[in-house]
């Protein structure tokens, strides 16, 4: 899901990084994050908010049940009124001078994390 002011999914450089594989994920554009994260809660949809601020490591959190990730983009993240819907904020452990991962490698990490969990 993406929020309305998020890139155009089929905008040229998109279209280009994904290699072609933007048409085989199914994405959508939702109007109102707020209204979209609260009907995901109700079906009992944990929501994690990707955070350098988070409290929890990803690692440290069970992803056996239903559940979404909310990443920001990679100059900014998420917006804090936007972090703060989500029911946890999770971040990853960075070493060093780094200060952020490109959110394609965040959102592989934390898929990664769930398949090994579920596996």
């Amino acid at each position: 899901m993406l929020s309305a002011n998020c890139v155009d999914m089929y905008n040229p450089k998109v279209i280009r990084s994904t290699m072609g594989s933007v048409y085989r994920v199914p994405f959508l554009y939702v109007e109102s994050l707020k209204e979209t994260i609260a009907n995901l809660k109700e079906q009992n949809i944990c929501i994690y908010a990707t955070n350098l601020e988070g409290t929890e490591y990803y690692a440290d959190e069970q992803y056996r049940e239903g559940l979404a990730f909310m990443l920001g983009n990679e100059a900014k993240g998420l917006l804090p009124e936007t972090a703060k819907l989500a029911d946890a904020q999770v971040k990853i452990p960075m070493q060093g001078r780094v200060e952020s991962l490109n959110v394609a490698i965040a959102a592989s990490i934390f898929m990664f994390e769930v398949c090994r969990q579920r596996r």
